[in-house]
């Protein structure tokens, strides 16, 4: 694989045993119940580095680039999605890598530790891709901000010890929207809003494990310093940390895919038709052939953009088309999982019904296959 080297190979089997003996034999009973992903997980995690690995080491981080955060979360996903997910809430959150250096040495230290885990507060009801159309405020208090409005699509917001909030500051001048947004740093108390902020729950059909919010913001007050970089600048710090991320859903993809492939190829072992193993019959080892070679496929690109993003390269194309393509091979391959588990793959006593789940939301979060088109085409055609 592009880029491997034995200290990444050495992360990738700690990755992956970690896996396999903490999060694989609880993922079934706790996705079923729908529960959070216990603290206990969240200790074993932290204590492995990995809600650390793109924090510079002076801040107590691993220091590690955006590859090996890629390997880490393959392996987790492969587990369970959402102990994939969960380490974003550390590593480098979007818009942490734009913070003064009185806040990096505030907050890094903890956020590398596990013991600060935040979300990201940006998408509204009526603005997720389009960034540029955000409407919640924020206004000048003497040396504060209140923030209000609305946020949705807010995953880990309750459970979260912070908040990374984008609101306006000033209104958009004409013809150029993108203009006027900042960027928030909110401390909360862990498993509760604070006063000014309200959240319920928004009822999914998987990525359990983490609960997702709808937010609403009525005179939130959050002091002047907690502001992240420059007023004005929350669109470019919002949109410039989009590559890893979506090298990084990428990668949660192929993990997603891969359990579903191996999934289906021991069902096909154990499940017996006509005197035989089904895995005897053409249809489906060609089945599993293209499974195997779409997740290797995706996998090759995301790690090639991936390493791409830790030498500096500008990529978001390439970034585009590793998420749009690993997400969209991923529900393909869960589906295929699925019918190769034929009746049973419907139902609740196998693990491929989650993977399908998980896999079609690949698709939606840090940004729709229709955006990461629209990136791609952008950068061949120009704007339309």
């Amino acid at each position: 694989m592009t880029g491997m080297t034995e200290d990444r190979q050495a992360i990738q089997d700690a990755a992956r045993e970690f896996a396999r003996r903490e999060i694989m034999p609880h993922a079934p009973t706790l996705d079923a119940a729908q529960a959070d992903i216990p603290m206990a997980m969240r200790d074993k995690l932290a204590e492995m580095g990995f809600f650390g690995i793109l924090i510079p080491q002076e801040y107590g981080g691993l220091g590690l680039g955006c590859y090996e955060y890629c390997l880490v979360s393959e392996e987790l996903a492969r587990a369970w999605m959402s102990v994939g997910s969960i380490i974003v809430r550390g590593n480098l959150l979007i818009g942490s890598q734009f913070m003064s250096e009185e806040q990096r040495r505030r907050y890094l230290p903890r956020m590398a530790i596990g013991e600060m885990v935040g979300a990201f507060a940006m998408s509204e009801p009526n603005a997720g891709s389009d960034v540029a159309g955000l409407t919640t405020r924020a206004v000048k208090d003497g040396d504060s901000y209140l923030i209000t409005g609305n946020k949705y699509w807010c995953t880990f917001a309750k459970e979260a010890d912070f908040l990374i909030v984008v609101a306006r500051t000033s209104p958009a001048p004409e013809g150029k929207r993108h203009r006027g947004l900042s960027m928030f740093m909110v401390e909360k108390p862990r498993g509760a809003f604070p006063a000014g902020l309200q959240g319920a729950a928004i009822p999914k059909i998987g990525y359990f494990g983490m609960k997702t919010y709808e937010l609403a913001f009525d005179n939130l007050r959050v002091p002047a310093e907690n502001m992240i970089g420059e007023e004005g600048k929350g669109f470019y710090y919002a949109t410039q940390g989009l590559e890893c991320a979506r090298a990084q859903t990428g990668a949660r993809a192929v993990g997603v895919a891969r359990g579903a492939l191996e999934d289906a190829v021991t069902y096909s072992h154990e499940r017996a038709q006509f005197g035989k193993p089904i895995s005897a019959f053409q249809e489906t080892r060609f089945k599993i052939a293209r499974m195997a070679t779409e997740i290797e496929a995706a996998r090759t690109l995301v790690y090639d953009v991936a390493d791409k993003i830790d030498t500096g390269l500008r990529c978001d194309r390439e970034a585009a088309m590793a998420k749009y393509f690993a997400s969209e091979m991923a529900e393909r391959v869960a589906s295929d999982a699925l019918q190769i588990h034929g009746g049973a793959g419907y139902t609740k006593l196998h693990d491929v019904e989650r993977h399908w789940r998980d896999a079609r939301l690949t698709k939606v979060f840090e940004g729709t296959s229709e955006i990461q088109l629209r990136v791609i085409s952008d950068s061949i055609l120009g704007r339309g």
